[in-house]
């Protein structure tokens, strides 16, 4: 039950109202610290139907009925309904309390008070209902000042850290925020030793060790816990949790209050921190594109990349790198289409920049919103580290992706990553530039994790005549009546053809790839020649099959 804003019934059987009707606590007088949610008064047989948990009910007795098993239901059903306390007053209904009402609340565990005078209930209700509001607003001026703490620290310019040393101390218990999934990112606990104070991480790892089989772990009751928004919907519509333990003393209402508002600053400052990022990836793309493009002289470009934070050591060579999200050249552009509309391109820097940490290499990773692409430049030692450096490097950004984009649509192209080399910074930007075009070339393919920029040379120049009517009529004229064989009979023969030139024409290799046995690879393979008019034994006609099959990726 929520108890903000609440009184206790013992405040309440305080108050003038009640006292002046002389009550007497009958049974439950140690349960009077429960809260009185809201007031109540009715005399229905069906009363606790009406109610909702929490309430302090004043009855004259009229509907407990007239016989005892009618009275212990009747005070049975309010007590599984969670109601704070029951208070009937004496009168023409009841001289003294049935003996079946007050062993019924006493075997339910439930306040029972009978009143010796007669009270206006409205006047009861009134008063109670006006300390519950009372309450409710001083709860909200304590919050009120955890949240202005927290305000100022973050317009002198303070972080997630210092904000949760603000609450942590408000609480006087250690706080935590947390990944959606458990996963730890901050911890604070009170400055200076207090009575039961603990070290705030010692208390997460005791939490984890308890619930080691629930990912994430539950925390214990009386709990506060507060989600922090992230502004997106399904998955990105909760950023972080803050969650609070009550270690060192109990957690109140205000502490609920004031955990919701600081989620709320919490979400403020790690979308300004999102923000920040993502121009600094955009800076460093523009950076990398401008040194593509030849706007910058060589000679300037390592100064300007050690101020994006790019330090290689040694004078090893260069490996720049392209990965290329879409074919759209506005792919990921606004709401970014390419995740659903609920992700973004500064989730993107910030799960590339984390698992590109993993990798152990210098590393300057831009983002290029316009064209959809992801420019970076990695610092080797030598040119023989190059080929496992580049398959880690493909491995982190492909896992980028899809932390960042879990809800890609399910047709989307993987992303291609394109890797060249450069000796020094005088050939840094003709690399970045010929990647940047061979990823574009490269689009669709999806055998290998990465491509060799100098192994795309012959895709490239196809990929530039795409627009030339010329090309089209040369895949039109090489391989046309396969094509049109493929889209009318089966089984395909396209497939068998790039296999077998794939494998340089040797027919053994080239029926075990295709899982077939030798006589029918050479019955398809005659087929293939009398459709094609041609000799697939001579080395040009090889050769231009070969192209032609590049070439039709492009002119589709």
């Amino acid at each position: 039950m929520d108890t903000q804003g609440t009184i206790t019934v013992a405040r309440a059987l305080d108050l003038p109202a009640l006292r002046r009707g002389l009550p007497e606590v009958v049974t439950g007088g140690d349960l009077l610290d429960r809260p009185v949610r809201w007031v109540h008064a009715g005399e229905a047989p069906n009363i606790a139907a009406l109610l909702k948990g929490g309430e302090l009910l004043l009855t004259t007795g009229l509907g407990v009925g007239p016989r005892p098993a009618e009275q212990r239901a009747f005070v049975r059903r309010l007590a599984e309904r969670g109601i704070a306390a029951l208070v009937v007053e004496l009168g023409p209904r009841f001289r003294t309390l049935p003996v079946a009402v007050v062993d019924a609340a006493r075997s339910c565990g439930l306040p029972l008070v009978q009143l010796h005078r007669e009270v206006p209930f409205v006047a009861v209700t009134e008063e109670i209902h006006t300390e519950i509001v009372n309450e409710h607003y001083a709860l909200l001026q304590q919050a009120d000042i955890v949240h202005r703490q927290g305000t100022e620290v973050l317009l002198r310019g303070g972080g997630v850290p210092e904000i949760l040393r603000n609450f942590a101390e408000f609480a006087g218990n250690p706080v935590f925020l947390e990944t959606p999934d458990g996963r730890l990112l901050y911890a604070a606990g009170t400055a200076g030793p207090r009575p039961g104070a603990t070290d705030p991480l010692q208390a997460w790892e005791g939490l984890r060790a308890r619930h080691a089989d629930r990912r994430p772990p539950e925390p214990p009751a009386g709990s506060v816990l507060a989600d922090v928004p992230g502004g997106g919907r399904g998955p990105g519509a909760v950023r972080a949790r803050l969650t609070v333990l009550p270690v060192a003393g109990p957690l109140a209402p205000v502490h609920r209050i004031a955990a919701e508002r600081t989620a709320d600053l919490l979400a403020v400052v790690l979308l300004r921190a999102r923000q920040e990022e993502e121009l600094t990836a955009r800076g460093r793309g523009d950076f990398l594109t401008d040194l593509a493009e030849g706007r910058v002289e060589p000679s300037d470009a390592p100064e300007q990349a050690r101020v994006l934070g790019f330090r290689p050591s040694g004078d090893g060579p260069l490996l720049p790198m392209v990965m290329r999200l879409a074919a759209d050249p506005h792919p990921l552009s606004g709401s970014g289409a390419a995740g659903g509309g609920a992700e973004s391109w500064a989730a993107l820097a910030h799960a590339l920049r984390e698992e590109l940490a993993a990798v152990g290499v210098p590393v300057l990773l831009g983002v290029r919103l316009p064209e959809g692409r992801v420019p970076l430049l990695v610092g080797l030692r030598t040119a023989a580290d190059r080929g496992a450096v580049a398959m880690r490097v493909a491995a982190a950004l492909r896992a980028g992706v899809e932390r960042a984009w879990p809800d890609r649509p399910a047709g989307a192209h993987p992303p291609v990553v394109i890797a060249g080399l450069a000796a020094g910074w005088e050939a840094v930007g003709g690399e970045l530039r010929h990647a940047a075009e061979a990823a574009h070339a490269a689009h669709g393919l999806t055998d290998r994790d990465w491509y060799d920029v100098r192994s795309l040379d012959v895709d490239l120049l196809l990929w530039r005549l795409r627009e030339h009517g010329d090309l089209a009529a040369f895949v039109d004229r090489v391989i046309g009546p396969l094509l049109a064989h493929d889209r009318d009979a089966r089984p395909p023969l396209v497939p068998t053809l790039e296999v077998y030139l794939r494998h340089a024409g040797r027919k053994a290799e080239t029926a075990r790839a295709l899982h077939l046995n030798r006589q029918t690879l050479y019955d398809r393979l005659a087929r293939i020649a009398r459709l094609l008019g041609t000799d697939l034994e001579d080395p040009q006609t090889v050769l231009a099959l070969g192209v032609a099959l590049q070439a039709r990726r492009h002119v589709r």
